[in-house]
């Protein structure tokens, strides 16, 4: 390993398919490197004192150790120091922002070393090479514990659990397994068939999968209560809306319904409901974020006329602003492979009106600037010229609020925070309704909430962190002590 790579070698990304051939198809839009090639990108790895990849990554990961292994080719022990940490590396290989090269030391001088590049390699690879193998516990606890969710919270704790020897059998509503990561995510950034390979590992060391089946309907509470622990992983599914004029014409949908419904027809499942297409149409995005961007895709890959991406905030700056210094992760200007493909993107503007007949035709929209109120809250205030944009599809990708609350309140007597969001005490634990009916059957006492519905809207890597942690704290509650390790710690006993 050369202790100058991060000077001798440039920084190489993951090169992409060319935009005329990956339109007509869903699949990975990226090409991985040569193996040669990523053992140099590994080199760039300054192996610094106080790694502050490290601490930007959410799991902690052991980022300088992987990198070193790569960078002698010994791929084996590379996995095996991430995957000590990070239960599904070919997820966040592919879908991770990447806050640890945001914190990267060589950034300070250069380009950051490509972590999330070698890190996808390195899950790749040991598939490939056979270092992924069933390894269920040696013994059973005795324990039973439901997880409600298949996102990769809930994954990433019925992962652990299974690991501690726990019996554990996960609720999911959808008829497939995966949640966000099957459903919210484009196939063509993170493929089907990567998911499906790791859900057969986890049923070949023992974890059940339950689809089709929603809590309080097709699994009563009495069952739920036969269980030792339940920990809610249903992610924060209900999408924000916009309260306009219009919002009810036709043509008006929610970004999950566009991209889940997508991602269905590629799996080849039955579509009960009206088929969303853009092919043909004048799109416009309302959001400017990752699932605005995955929508732009979407919508590209199914023939739309044009699309356009409208944001709310100002354009970002295409460096760090001195209010955010390195560690932290920076709010940059953002291009993905999405807008490479085509798509005007509009800032500072707000939507005010949504016109048309039956079906939206077009909408009115505001550039706005930002000011202080008399509260110190940042707002939006009419600054420019009202004008219109032709749109015959309008797709929402404003965000979420928190779960679909309306079964936790009422039937499991959750509480809920100030952001709509599950309540919690720190070992995440449930805060339940004391007078809830759950309680007298003794469930509210056992239950746990963790991932998007616990903490809100965020991303994959704290999601399977959140995981990780609910289920030591399960684990505690369940016999006393844990042996899980807690985030960043290497290594895990086996029962």
């Amino acid at each position: 390993m050369s202790a100058r790579g991060f000077i001798e070698f440039d920084r190489v990304d993951l090169p992409e398919r060319p935009v005329s051939e990956r339109l007509r198809d869903h699949f990975d839009v990226h090409i991985p490197l040569p193996i040669a090639e990523t053992e140099v990108q590994a080199q760039r790895c300054m192996d610094c004192g106080v790694p502050f990849c490290q601490a930007g990554c959410p799991l902690s990961n052991v980022i300088p150790d992987f990198n070193a292994a790569v960078a002698e080719s010994d791929w084996e022990g590379a996995y095996r120091r991430l995957r000590s940490t990070n239960n599904f590396p070919e997820f966040t290989g592919r879908v991770c922002p990447a806050p640890c090269e945001a914190a990267c030391v060589v950034g300070l001088i250069d380009e950051p070393v490509a972590i999330e590049l070698t890190e996808r390699a390195i899950a790749d690879e040991a598939w490939r090479r056979g270092f992924v193998r069933p390894d269920p516990p040696l013994a059973r606890s005795g324990f039973r514990v439901a997880v409600v969710g298949s996102g990769p919270a809930g994954l990433a704790c019925a992962d652990q659990l299974n690991r501690a020897g726990h019996s554990v059998t996960v609720l999911e509503r959808n008829e497939r397994v995966g949640g966000l990561l099957r459903y919210g995510i484009p196939d063509f950034k993170l493929e089907a068939s990567v998911i499906d390979r790791r859900l057969e590992l986890m049923v070949d060391e023992g974890v059940e999968f339950r689809t089709g089946v929603n809590v309080g309907t097709d699994v009563q509470l009495d069952e739920l209560n036969a269980f030792d622990a339940v920990v809610l992983a249903c992610g924060a599914t209900k999408p924000r809306d916009l309260d306009i004029p219009g919002r009810h014409l036709g043509g008006v949908h929610f970004a999950w319904d566009f991209l889940s419904q997508q991602n269905k027809v590629n799996a080849g499942d039955k579509i009960q409901e009206e088929r969303i297409s853009a092919e043909g149409k004048h799109v416009v995005v309302i959001g400017g974020g990752d699932t605005g961007s995955d929508c732009v895709g979407t919508a590209n890959r199914q023939g739309a006329a044009s699309v356009v991406q409208f944001e709310l905030f100002p354009m970002p700056a295409e460096s760090r602003a001195a209010h955010q210094p390195w560690p932290f992760y920076p709010t940059v200007l953002k291009t993905t492979t999405s807008h490479d493909e085509g798509c005007e993107r509009l800032w500072s503007t707000q939507t005010v009106e949504i016109c048309g007949a039956d079906n939206v035709q077009w909408l009115r929209v505001l550039e706005v600037a930002f000011v202080r109120d008399q509260r110190g809250r940042t707002v939006p205030h009419a600054s420019g010229r009202v004008r219109t944009t032709p749109a015959d599809l309008v797709l929402l990708a404003i965000g979420y609020t928190g779960p679909e609350s309306d079964w936790l309140t009422a039937d499991l007597g959750v509480q809920l925070d100030e952001r709509l969001n599950i309540l919690t005490g720190r070992d995440y634990r449930v805060v339940a309704d004391a007078g809830a009916a759950t309680s007298s059957a003794g469930l509210a006492r056992k239950l746990f909430a963790a991932g998007d519905a616990r903490r809100g809207q965020s991303l994959v890597v704290w999601a399977i962190s959140e995981g990780r942690e609910v289920a030591r704290s399960v684990d505690k509650f369940l016999t006393g002590s844990t042996t899980l390790p807690s985030r960043g710690r290497d290594g895990l006993p086996r029962v």
